[in-house]
């Protein structure tokens, strides 16, 4: 099943040790076995020694950390895009704030409160600053406005819309984030 050029590295969970850590054990090859104390890690991975980018799988979890990066940057582009356009034209948004006329002031404060935290979270997303966070905090706030909107409006292509940033924003939140970030 396996070649001479390929290693398989999986970790499976023993149970507790002595002192009340988790002890994991890492099978290199089918001969040898290492137990450490590094923490509850499972799944297996297969590796390419010779690095030709033959092995499909190898290719394909190579580019999930940055595919993951590049979801977290497009979600920050478009809070971007709509937190910007709330600040410029408030006026324009303002007919989408519940119970309240368009022409009232407080709606336009509110959209206006509304372009800048999503401006805050844009920043936050693409910089990389604490990415899971930020992008729980985006879920958060579309799904206020795809419930405000089906509400004041029913079904609409807006909603919809919507829904599929409110999905990328839950894909975010949901991923493991290691390229392009400023944590730790």
């Amino acid at each position: 099943m396996w070649n001479s050029d390929q290693v398989v590295v999986a970790t499976y969970f023993f149970g507790p040790g002595n002192n009340g850590t988790h002890v994991m054990g890492t099978i290199q090859d089918d001969k040898t076995m290492q137990r450490s104390n590094l923490g509850v890690r499972t799944g297996a991975r297969q590796v390419n020694r010779k690095g030709s980018g033959s092995n499909q799988t190898h290719s394909i979890d190579s580019m999930v950390p940055w595919v993951t990066a590049l979801s977290r940057i497009i979600l920050g582009l478009v809070l971007a895009w709509f937190g910007y356009h709330e600040l410029v034209a408030p006026n324009i948004w303002t007919g989408y704030v519940p119970f309240l006329p368009p022409t009232s002031q407080i709606s336009q404060l509110l959209v206006l409160v509304h372009g800048v935290i999503l401006c805050i979270l844009a920043v936050g997303l693409v910089v990389g600053i604490m990415p899971r966070i930020l992008a729980g905090i985006a879920s958060i706030t579309m799904l206020e406005i795809v419930i405000s909107l089906t509400v004041t409006a029913g079904l609409s292509d807006l909603v919809l819309r919507d829904i599929g940033v409110l999905g990328l924003a839950l894909s975010v939140l949901a991923s493991h984030h290691e390229r392009l970030v400023l944590e730790s």
